[in-house]
Formats: structure tokens, sequence, C-alpha cells
């Protein structure tokens, strides 16, 4: 079984259980300084398969299980690049090893080429590696015109890779800043948030999203927005279901939808949308069942600092109220539908405050909670994973049900 590197986002316990809820046979070897998770698995990794991650920066595959040194990388990056016409491009990435070691490193790399006949270029520097829209823009993902080695140091051995796949920056703005509608007086859910809660739901509805990849499900999004969720779903190739209780956002989602289409010639026989005014806490009436729901709910107001107690005391008790009159209307009009969304946390002086009632009705509601596996809690007890960017004073707390009424 392949071994490969994940280079983590800035919330590494959520990239971690969005890998293991991705990849059906995940199999965790360990985690490196919160940055880097080494696993193995038989599915094949590359770029196209990123796109559908949120959470992973980068992923290298490994290139040789046998013991390796500095001194055989250049014969690597050799073996590595042996089809690539003219000049070629690369970059190392490393873990553990000094910018003197990568300095000397792409050094004797080049030397190594040259004396073969073959021109080399470096991109990057000995302390930053090149950043993912270089690699991208390079070819050195596809290997069209070079590649990028990663070396993460382990004691005495050297893990020694390739990366097989980067995120897509420049993709991810696009869609963010030029889509016709956006609205910046709400919590802008990011498109890599979006994509971490829909393979959550792929996961309930599936188990593990993994090689149900490409089956078309139907996601059920009822707090739309402006369409940040209902957006990634229609990228994936799925079917959108969307509501919202402003007629602005109605509106300003349907915008946002036909404009993906056109950007990306997505048709609607392949994957249909529909989206409209409701109330959340109102009997849904729908023709046929989504098979999940993933929703960022509200956060409530946004804060420019901690929330006093008394005021975090106060927005509790009304998203208390929201929450769960919201739940009990799945569950009685929407039986057997999982559901993935995000509650508020807000951050005070004395720590963080959560929505406690409706966390212990879910089961008298008709829910129980589901995590996947290689997860570390952050409160003991409570197997849910808080999102939160520094600096922010309300954060999202990721809570996954699964249904314990039976389907109708």
């Amino acid at each position: 079984m392949p071994s490969y590197a994940a280079f983590l986002g800035h919330q590494p316990h959520i990239s971690i259980a969005e890998l293991s809820a991705s990849i059906p046979d995940f199999d965790l070897e360990r985690v490196l300084g919160g940055e880097i998770l080494l696993f193995r698995s038989d599915l094949n990794l590359d770029v196209g398969y990123l796109q559908t991650l949120g959470g992973t920066v980068a992923i290298a595959r490994q290139v040789d299980k046998k013991d390796l040194t500095l001194e055989d990388i250049p014969q690597v990056l050799r073996n590595e690049t042996a089809g690539v016409q003219g000049k070629v491009t690369f970059s190392l990435r490393g873990y553990g090893f000094s910018p003197r070691d990568i300095r000397n490193l792409y050094r004797a790399c080049k030397t190594e080429l040259r004396s073969h006949g073959r021109p080399a270029r470096y991109v990057g520097t000995e302390s930053v590696p090149a950043i993912s829209v270089v690699l991208h823009d390079e070819g050195l993902l596809d290997g069209s015109h070079g590649c990028e080695i990663v070396l993460i140091k382990e004691g005495d051995a050297t893990w020694v890779g390739r990366t097989v796949a980067a995120q897509d920056i420049n993709a991810y703005a696009k869609r963010d800043m030029d889509k016709p509608v956006r609205d910046t007086h709400v919590g802008l859910l990011p498109p890599k948030l979006a994509q971490i809660l829909l393979n959550f739901g792929a996961w309930l509805v599936h188990g593990t999203v993994g090689g149900n990849a490409e089956k078309q499900i139907t996601v059920f999004d009822p707090f739309c927005g402006t369409g940040v969720i209902p957006i990634e779903t229609l990228l994936r190739g799925w079917n959108v279901l969307a509501s919202d209780d402003s007629l602005k956002a109605v509106n300003a989602c349907e915008r946002n939808l036909e404009w993906l289409r056109k950007e990306h010639g997505i048709p609607k026989k392949e994957a249909t949308s529909k989206v409209w005014k409701q109330d959340a806490r109102k009997a849904f009436d729908l023709k046929a069942k989504p098979d999940v729901i993933v929703t960022e709910t509200t956060l409530g107001p946004p804060l420019e600092k901690k929330a006093p107690l008394k005021e975090a005391s106060r927005l509790k008790s009304m998203m208390e109220d929201l929450q769960e009159n919201f739940l009990r209307n799945v569950a009685a009009t929407l039986p057997g539908v999982p559901v993935v969304a995000t509650w508020p946390v807000w951050y005070t002086s004395k720590g963080q405050t959560r929505l406690e009632k409706v966390w212990d009705k879910l089961h008298d509601i008709g829910f129980r909670i589901a995590i996947p596996s290689a997860v570390d809690l952050e409160v003991t007890g409570r197997p849910t994973l808080v999102y939160r960017r520094p600096g922010q004073f309300v954060g999202r707390e990721i809570v996954m049900l699964q249904s314990t009424r039976k389907a109708s």
C-alpha cells in the first residue's frame, strides 16, 4: 500500500478528520508537528482528488520505500524527471532540514542534471518551498516540466516523495471573489470549509467518500445565504436544494449558481438546482428527500472582541431555540436524513461558550452524533470539531448527526 504525506491546513485536526472521512482505506501512520500527516492508501490521490478536499494544502506520494539519504536525492530527481523535454524545473519541500541543507541539495541536483546534459531551474528558496500556484503554473504536478521532491526527516531516516497534488488557490479566489453577489455583512463561509462540510456529509451518506466520490447525491442547505455550500455542491456534480428565510439571500444564491453554471459549463440536466424562500423551522415539503443536509446555520452577529459573559449567554439562549426548532423540523418532515451543521462557539474571558440545551436534547429530537475515526477530540465527551481562524471571537462547531428516525 503506497505511503502518502499530506501537508495540512491551519486547522490540522479538521484536515485529518476530512482525510479519514474521504479515503476508504485510510491507514494513519503518524502526525509530525501538527503539520504533516503520513498515511497509507491504495487510492490514486492526484490533483483532481485534492480539488475536492478543503483541508489539505498538498499531497506527496513516496517514491521509494528503501532508506535514502540526501546524497541519493539528485539521482531520485533525475529518475523522476526522465521524461521531461528541455529544461527541468524542480522544487524541494523539506521538513526537519535546515535551509543550508536545502541550499546545498538543490545545487547538487542542478549539478547532477547538468552533468547529464539537462539544464535545470530551481523554484522556491532554501527557506520557503514553491507556493502551490507555482507548482501548477510550472507543470510540476503533472510532470510535464519537472517535479517537486519532498523530504521528511525522522531521526536518522528520511521519507522521500514527490508532490502529486496542491490546492489551486486561484480557483478558490475566483469563485469566492468573482461571483456576482457577496455579502460581507454576515460571516463569510470559506469555500474550503464548505468542501470539508460536504465531505463529512458524503461520509454520513456513504460511510466514506472514496470510491463513491463520483456517485451523485442531493445536498440540501436550508440556510443557504449567498450560496457558498450550493456552489461547492454543484462543482462536485451533485444536485442542489437550497432555501433561506431571506428573499435577498435566495436571489443572490440563484444568481451565483447561474454564474457558476456558465463559468464551468454545468448543464441543469447533469446536476439540478432549486432555490426557494423558507424559514428552516417550518415544515419542509419536498417531492423527494435529499440524501443529506449540509448547512451553516447562523453564527449570530459578528464580534470584534471577546463577548462579555452576559452577552454570550444571551446569544447562546437565542441560538439554542433556533437550532432545536430546526432539528425538530428536520426529524419530523425529513426523517432519516443526516445533518452536517455548524453551531456558534463564543470566546469569552472565561473560555468557550457552547450550545448545551440542544446538545442534551439530540437523542430526544431523533439524532445521534457521528465522527470520523482518527479524530483528536478537543473536548472530552463532545465528539465535534471546532473551526476558528486566528483573531476570531466566534468560532464554528462542526456537528455531524445521523438520524435515529426511520426513513418514510
